[in-house]
């Protein structure tokens, strides 16, 4: 046809239904096809997942994790208030617009659409870029030469000997209150990120910012789900229970600023726990970081080598340790006891224990929550790694 373009009828009511849609359609698409192109990378390219910690994960640390570190409260945390408080008012709303405005539905349901579309987008991209894909990175032994050994029963008990000696001898430095518990002094925030810094001086994929750590307004609701702490994916916040046993601070804090650059895995961020720190100036710190690294090789030793290797074991401890061991458990069985709160703590600690373990097990985590007892077997190779050297 001369002086113009010929479409066949068919081609052209479809040129037309593609233009017809609008740009903010267009980006929405774009947006969940890249999370899925970014989510199946992750699963088969370990090298793309280790480049992408390295080099692009910093930037949204020093940009969007600065900026969520400027609100003096836990951004996280009012979001998911948002969303609980939020998500049944709107339907309640939706409900009453449907029937008020009979002549302006279509409208509505599409405005409606398009914003729960946007906080789904949202959250996939966040999610992705600040938790899927990092799942999938090397294990931090081997990015920084840990051997990855299994260890014996006997060399368990060493382990858990030389923690021992120097747990006992901390704890009789650190203050105390009238009960014999452990009471925290520290600058819990800035100590943290120093400690994390001077680790970082050794292990570079912990050097550079820190954003700021936040306890959580309702530690409680974290208590009832025995959660210590928290990090936020979808604002780069690294949040803590300020509710619970004090000596249990200095660790959580650490473990989640870990978290922060990249290392996601549970066992890994306890890991680098322990070792900011062990390596830490402040002395509450230290005895923070050698308490927990006991009580996980404890519960090894309880697993694995018999009661009476438990007992002798349990029998070294000082006054102080113990103290703080039940002090701890204390607080938990407390808290499960409590009438408080809005849901039972039971029925909280039930579905906050399935939630976690299906999302482990979704990102690759084989054996879910297990996984978290290969934080002794990172503890053992460190330590027999240093005393061959």
């Amino acid at each position: 046809m001369k002086g113009g373009a010929f479409f066949p009828t068919g081609k052209r009511s479809e040129m037309k239904s593609i233009k017809s849609v609008k740009k903010p359609t267009w980006i929405l698409l774009g947006l969940f096809a890249l999370c899925i192109v970014l989510n199946v990378t992750a699963w088969i390219s370990t090298s793309f997942c280790d480049w992408y910690r390295a080099y692009i994960f910093p930037v949204w640390t020093n940009t969007y994790g600065r900026f969520t570190s400027l609100f003096p409260f836990s951004f996280g945390e009012i979001l998911i208030w948002a969303a609980v408080i939020g998500i049944p008012a709107s339907l309640i709303l939706l409900a009453v617009l449907l029937i008020a405005k009979k002549g302006k539905r279509r409208r509505i349901g599409r405005i409606y659409a398009f914003t729960y579309l946007w906080i789904i987008a949202f959250i996939a991209v966040t999610e992705t870029l600040n938790c899927f894909i990092l799942y999938h990175c090397s294990a931090f032994a081997q990015t920084y030469g840990i051997p990855q050994e299994k260890y014996t029963a006997a060399q368990l008990t060493e382990l858990c000997d030389y923690l021992t000696e120097q747990t006992n001898e901390l704890s009789a430095r650190v203050q105390r209150d009238e009960n014999g518990s452990f009471v925290l002094t520290a600058d819990l925030d800035e100590t943290a990120e120093k400690a994390m810094k001077k680790l970082g001086e050794d292990y570079s994929g912990l050097s550079g910012y820190y954003v700021t750590p936040k306890p959580v307004m309702y530690s409680y609701f974290m208590s009832q789900q025995y959660l210590m702490g928290i990090y936020f994916p979808f604002t780069m916040e690294a949040n803590y229970n300020d509710e619970m046993y004090a000596s249990n601070l200095p660790d959580t804090v650490c473990h989640e600023l870990a978290h922060t650059k990249g290392f996601i895995l549970e066992d890994e961020a306890s890991f680098i726990a322990f070792l900011a720190c062990s390596r830490s100036d402040n002395i509450e710190y230290r005895y923070s970081g050698y308490l927990n690294a006991l009580k996980y090789v404890l519960g090894q030793i309880s697993e694995n080598c018999g009661d009476e290797t438990e007992a002798k074991a349990y029998s070294k401890l000082d006054a102080g340790v113990i103290a703080d061991i039940n002090g701890n458990s204390g607080y938990w069985q407390s808290v499960q006891e409590s009438d408080e709160g809005l849901i039972s703590s039971k029925t909280v600690a039930e579905v906050s224990d399935k939630a976690m373990e299906a999302s482990l097990r979704l990102n690759g985590v084989e054996d879910g929550k297990k996984s978290y007892g290969r934080m002794v077997d990172l503890l053992l190779n460190y330590y027999f790694m240093n005393k061959e050297s």
